[in-house]
């Protein structure tokens, strides 16, 4: 491979961002955390394609967007989620495209957490008729740790606490056409009210 033939510096810079990408599954342009990395796996997108082919995974580059997205062609190493966790991600992915609308394209999608209560508690689900604060600043957690979300405050669970949406949670469960997945989140939330769907759910990547 090309990067055999870099630099140490540049070996090690490979390195750790191949990694990162691995652990968080996401990279985001609009993260400051994460700027450096999305643009070196721009710059060098042909010896990333090449490394993650070698492992089974897909490397999906979307500019656009600003995000870097990793799959497993195998469909292996997907994080399943638990019913509640499946439809917090539903309802964020649901936030994200009506705030986009709203929004300049470089203005961040930001969502209050009483906002996220409201639309779940709209679906009246039968089994859990509120989001716990526990399961619910766990949920926020595990969805930061992929780069989806990040909150901007420290108690997520205050109704006032900002939660910052990334697009990434577009390639969570990916969809081509914006107002396909529109469609399609609501119906799937639908199924969810009506219990016809599975307590878990395979959403992301790891």
């Amino acid at each position: 491979m090309e990067i055999l033939k870099e630099s140490v510096i540049q070996k090690e810079k490979f390195r750790t961002t191949a990694n990162k990408l691995l652990n968080h599954c996401f990279i985001l342009k609009k993260k400051d955390d994460t700027r450096n990395d999305y643009i070196f796996i721009v710059q060098n997108r042909e010896l990333f394609i090449e490394y993650f082919d070698l492992l089974g995974y897909k490397i999906e580059i979307n500019e656009m967007q600003g995000v870097v997205a990793l799959t497993n062609v195998a469909g292996t190493g997907r994080i399943r989620l638990r019913k509640i966790e499946s439809i917090i991600l539903l309802i964020l992915r649901l936030l994200y495209i009506e705030k986009r609308k709203e929004l300049t394209l470089n203005e961040e999608v930001i969502v209050l957490s009483d906002e996220i209560h409201e639309k779940y508690n709209m679906l009246k689900v039968e089994a859990k008729t509120n989001i716990d604060k526990t399961v619910f600043r766990d949920t926020i957690r595990l969805f930061k740790r992929f780069n989806i979300v990040s909150n901007l405050d420290s108690d997520v669970t205050m109704s006032d606490a900002r939660i910052k949406l990334y697009p990434s949670v577009l390639f969570a469960v990916p969809n081509d056409n914006l107002t396909l997945l529109y469609d399609a989140i609501n119906e799937k939330l639908n199924k969810y009210m009506n219990g016809e769907q599975n307590d878990d759910e395979e959403t992301m990547q790891d």
